[in-house]
Parts: C-alpha cells; structure tokens; sequence
C-alpha cells in the first residue's frame, strides 16, 4: 500500500466532482450495520440488524473499492456498526489495503476488540485508529453504552498504540446528562499522552433524532465547561480543519483536542467524502437521506465501467450540506446503518 506522500502509479480513470466543483477522493465504508455495544445515541437497544446476504460479501466489497479508487478515491476510513466483528475483518482490511490507488487507510472502532485484532490489523495494512470512548468513568460507560467494559476498550486503546496505529484518535460523542460532565477528565488526557481527543456534537438520525436533537452540547459550552474546570485551550492553526475537527492545544502538552461541531459550525464546504454503507449504497452526505444502490446492479451483473458511470453521475448531484437548519432529519437510517 502506498504512503499519503506517494503518489498513484496510475491515473485515475476519472475524478469524482460534485456540481460545486469538489473533489470526491474519501470514501468510508461500513463493513458491518451490527454492533457489539448499544450506545443510547447511536441505536435503540433492541435493534434488528439485516441479513448477512444483504450485505456487501467480500469480493462485492473490494470490487467497489477497486471501481472507488480508479476514480481517485485515494482515502478510506473503516466503521460499522462496529467494524472489527466483520468475519474475516483483517483479510477484508489487506485486500483493501493492497488495491491500486488507496493511499489512506484507517478505522473508527470502539476497541473492545482491539486487544487481540490491533496487532494483525496493523500487520494487514492498516494505518490508523479512532477509538470511541465517552467517559473515563466505568459506571457510566456501561450506562452510555448499555453493554460495554471500560477495561476492555482500554486495553485496545494500548494495544493500538503498540502495534503502531498512530496517531491514536479518541472520539468522544458528548451528550448532555450523560457524559458532560466528563469533558475535562477527558481533555486531561492529552497531557500525557501524544493522542488527539475529539469531541463531537451530537446528529439526529431516524429513531433516536428527537433524543439527539434535546441532548446537543455545543463544542462552545465544552471549552467553557473545560476552561473553568481546569485550563484555556489555545487555538492550533488559526482554526484550519483538520479533517472535521478544529484543534486546540494545552499550553506544552503533547496531544490535541479536536471540536467536530458538524450541527453548531458545518464544514459542508470543505467536504470531501461519501459513504458507502454496508448494504453496498452510495450514501452522498451523512445527514441527508439520498442514497443511489450499488449493490443492486453490481449483482444484476454491471460492469465496471457501468459502476464507474453510476458512481460519477451520483457524486455530481452530492448537496452542499446537511437541512439541519432547515429542521430536515435524516430518517431512513440510524447512524450504524450509514457508517459514520
């Protein structure tokens, strides 16, 4: 697999421009709509998964990241559901790897499994590693979560660090009531260790949108709530994105802290990225519902090139960015349908 510095050996059949003229180069992909936690934000708890023949199978999978990459989608971001319970989730992660032209390779998880699959992952190709967890406090991750250990996410968090998926990323959805007041213990974290803690507001999907919509803590009441309980963060960058996240720093540490404010302060403008979810549809923007199937006619026997085409077309009509202000919730999926 080549380096982000390197570049491609061969061009790109095409490139993916959408009408306001945006490249289209990142692609995250779900491997999986299941998952091994219940986090309130994310699904209810009784959740009914789809079939595994509804999904994207292996050789459907990389086949659609070979038709992503000839058309320059250099960049891939792995997520679920909760990525790592795909059977045979580290050769999924080599084929993908070793396909011409990706460049990028990284996956959001929330590391319980990540004790034994860190190490192997790594080894497959694998480059990076963001790892969910909300509060450092065992009794309320069990409650945010309604499943999970602490104890078992951290030994993954370790185990990432060890096996080189650097720099390790800490993704921390902050919901009012929940975990708020955990904000700080969390930031705190960056002092000791050269990791990046982001903290990211809130969306509303389907199901639980109303939830979302009341629970929202904005990335301003999270520096405020930071700042008196311990120490002002300094900005990075003049706030230039990094990614989605606008990072700050405490004064000599080691580590970040991000802000993905994606509901108070949109970076639609900026976006470069599509989702393919794991039942093998295009998904053009995270927080709206239009969608174009590709597994569908890729079954029905399609090519290549007729994929390429689909893709291109689709990538043409992404929109400018998410209705939330307009009061449009996205309502079709919940967030581990999408793929984050």
């Amino acid at each position: 697999m080549m380096t982000e510095s390197q570049a491609p050996t061969q061009a790109p059949a095409a490139i993916a421009k959408d009408r306001f003229g945006r490249v289209i180069s990142y692609l995250r992909i779900s491997l999986t709509d299941k998952c091994n936690l219940r986090c309130v934000y994310c699904m209810p708890e009784d959740m009914v998964f789809r079939p595994n023949s509804h999904l994207m199978q292996d050789d459907e999978l990389l086949l659609l990241v070979r038709v992503f990459a000839s058309l320059g989608f250099w960049k891939y971001r792995l997520t679920g559901g909760e990525p790592t319970i795909r059977h045979n989730v580290v050769e999924v992660v080599r084929g993908i790897a070793h396909t011409e032209g990706v460049r990028s390779l990284s996956m959001t998880t929330n590391g319980i499994l990540l004790g034994e699959l860190a190490a192997p992952l790594a080894e497959a190709g694998l480059q990076r590693i963001n790892v969910s967890i909300d509060t450092l406090d065992p009794a309320r991750f069990r409650r945010i979560t309604r499943w999970g250990s602490f104890d078992e996410v951290w030994r993954g968090l370790e185990a990432a660090e060890r096996a080189g998926l650097t720099p390790v990323k800490i993704n921390v959805v902050v919901v009012r009531g929940f975990n708020d007041q955990d904000v700080t213990a969390l930031a705190k974290l960056t002092l000791d260790h050269p990791w990046q803690v982001r903290f990211i507001e809130m969306m509303p999907f389907g199901d639980v949108a109303a939830f979302a919509k009341e629970q929202i803590v904005t990335d301003a009441e999270i520096r405020a709530r930071i700042a008196s309980e311990y120490a002002e963060l300094d900005l990075i960058d003049d706030g230039q994105l990094d990614g989605e996240a606008r990072m700050y720093r405490f004064a000599g540490a080691p580590g970040e802290v991000g802000f993905i404010s994606s509901v108070t302060h949109p970076f639609c403008a900026s976006c470069t990225r599509a989702r393919l979810t794991a039942d093998g549809v295009l998904r053009l923007c995270l927080l709206r519902d239009k969608e174009i199937d590709l597994l569908t006619p890729l079954r029905a026997g399609a090519s290549e090139d007729e994929l390429r085409e689909t893709i291109l077309k689709a990538i043409w009509w992404k929109p400018w960015g998410h209705g939330l202000a307009q009061e449009v919730i996205p309502l079709s999926r919940v967030m581990s349908q999408i793929g984050g």
